[in-house]
């Protein structure tokens, strides 16, 4: 850590005694050329202020994942409650809506038309559709209905009936699924498929079914324990080449899970999120819930870079899914109607619908991987304890909880936000002007403010000294490259 961070610890100090007391050391504070005037200035990073106040509120799983069986999965909801653990009913909508997702993750209007979201789950939700046209009168979506041709429910199979058995875990799930899907693409169709039961073999099935009704994007929110099946299981249900499958990372920390671990899904990991006063108007950082991890037993992808994992690196991507800053949710099958749902089942119907809407559905995983720039990266938190720490902690470039970030629906629709560099690194030319800083020099370099855009350690340095993208890259951002970024400059 340089020693210009600590400066409130030092801050009563003189220069000329500093530099006294440390005759031979050439630090920020006494010998770098054009020092700040008023080192006050050098303000925190209003999105880790943001964060910082998100208030933490007692939530459950939604479904029970106690003794899941092999080859069995659970879905990844959960729900804010009482401290009594009873769900937390609202008599109107609480948590954040279509409005504040679209805003927070840059959304267009229009571009869904034609497309297909499948979600696939376990068991019946009775209730679905029913529950799916209050949520979406309520926020001003225009009707989805089986009448209308907008929303279709079949089983396995592909057929209308019989459907399974009702479960009221597994219905607070689609409900969720179903409002994720909506908020993002209200005019895209939406096909639930509904698998007979939890078997990974059964929901496989469900996934493969979807495909076969033209899905553009298969978002699966649920998943078990690694066993060495899965890559045949891959082979048998999960890889789908020009369809994007997706699947949540989990809900219990740094650990992996299947089918997220495949090789065939994009993977979609979970954050915090936050308004804030930042130029974006949101903040994130990796949700303590989201999984992340190395694969067991699936190969490494050719498309994954990354050199601390020899095997399929979990995830690719992310969205919000913290439920204390959770999203609104209706459903009335075992429940009283509005509640706050998160888990990563709120961010893998999110990612996929972002992919559909802005024509991405028939990209795999290796699109994050190579179009960096579009997605918003997430550089503090962390999901646990691991080596190596990047797949467990928030950091500039990847990490394992949160991916390459989360998207920046403008950019993946070709709409600006970000230019593709292919890498996710600084190639110290080009121009950002969507704030007013440039990328004229690289971070090793003293020069005109940098914007957060312009790479990955550019991110890490504003998002914890927001001088360097508001004011001026000087000598301090220079020293704190070191600090937050995988790299030294000499």
């Amino acid at each position: 850590m340089s020693l210009y961070s600590k400066k409130t610890a030092v801050s009563f100090i003189s220069v000329t005694a500093l530099a006294a007391l440390v005759p031979l050391a050439c630090i920020p504070l006494a010998c770098s050329s054009g020092s700040r005037d008023d080192v006050s200035s050098h303000v925190s990073d209003p999105d880790q202020e943001a964060l910082s106040q998100i208030q933490q509120e007692p939530s459950r799983s939604v479904c029970d994942r106690t003794n899941l069986k092999p080859g069995f999965a659970a879905c990844h909801a959960k729900v804010r409650t009482e401290p009594s653990g009873n769900v937390k009913a609202f008599a109107t909508p609480s948590g954040f809506g279509p409005s504040d997702l679209q805003a927070a993750y840059k959304v267009p209007s229009g571009g869904g038309e034609g497309k297909i979201i499948a979600i696939v789950d376990a068991q019946d939700d009775p209730k679905a559709e029913a529950d799916l046209g209050v949520y979406r009168s309520q926020f001003g979506l225009s009707s989805c209905t089986t009448a209308n041709g907008c929303f279709k429910k079949v089983n396995q199979n592909g057929q209308t009936s019989p459907l399974p058995a009702a479960d009221d875990g597994w219905s607070g799930e689609i409900a969720l699924d179903l409002d994720m899907a909506s908020a993002i693409c209200p005019e895209c169709k939406i096909i639930l498929v509904e698998a007979n039961s939890a078997s990974l073999d059964d929901l496989g099935k469900a996934v493969n079914t979807a495909v076969s009704l033209g899905a553009t994007v298969v978002s699966n929110s649920y998943g078990g324990a690694e066993d060495s099946t899965e890559s045949q299981a891959d082979t048998d249900y999960f890889v789908h080449p020009g369809v994007g499958i997706f699947a949540s990372t989990g809900d219990d920390g740094y650990g992996t899970s299947y089918p997220a671990a495949s090789a065939g899904v994009i993977s979609v990991g979970g954050t915090s999120l936050t308004k804030s006063s930042s130029t974006r108007g949101w903040a994130e950082s990796v949700w303590n819930g989201a999984g992340s991890g190395c694969s067991k037993y699936i190969s490494k992808p050719s498309w994954q870079n990354d050199t601390g994992c020899s095997k399929k690196a979990m995830g690719d991507v992310s969205a919000v899914a913290d439920p204390n800053t959770g999203v609104a949710v209706y459903v009335t099958q075992g429940a009283s109607g509005w509640a706050v749902y998160g888990g990563t089942s709120a961010s893998s119907p999110i990612v996929a619908s972002i992919y559909a809407k802005t024509g991405h559905g028939g990209d795999n995983g290796s699109y994050a991987w190579t179009h960096t720039a579009n997605f918003y990266d997430v550089t503090s938190g962390s999901n646990g304890s691991c080596s190596p720490s990047y797949l467990c902690k928030g950091t500039a470039g990847y990490d394992g909880p949160t991916g390459w970030g989360t998207p920046n629906a403008t950019a993946l629709a070709g709409g600006g936000g970000g230019t593709d560099a292919g890498t996710g690194t600084d190639s110290g030319t080009g121009t950002d002007s969507g704030s007013g800083g440039t990328c004229a020099h690289n971070v090793c370099s003293t020069g005109a403010k940098l914007t957060k855009s312009c790479s990955a350690c550019a991110t890490a340095v504003c998002n914890n000294d927001s001088y360097c993208c508001n004011t001026s890259w000087d000598s301090y951002c220079v020293s704190e490259v070191a600090d937050y970024c995988d790299q030294t400059c000499n």
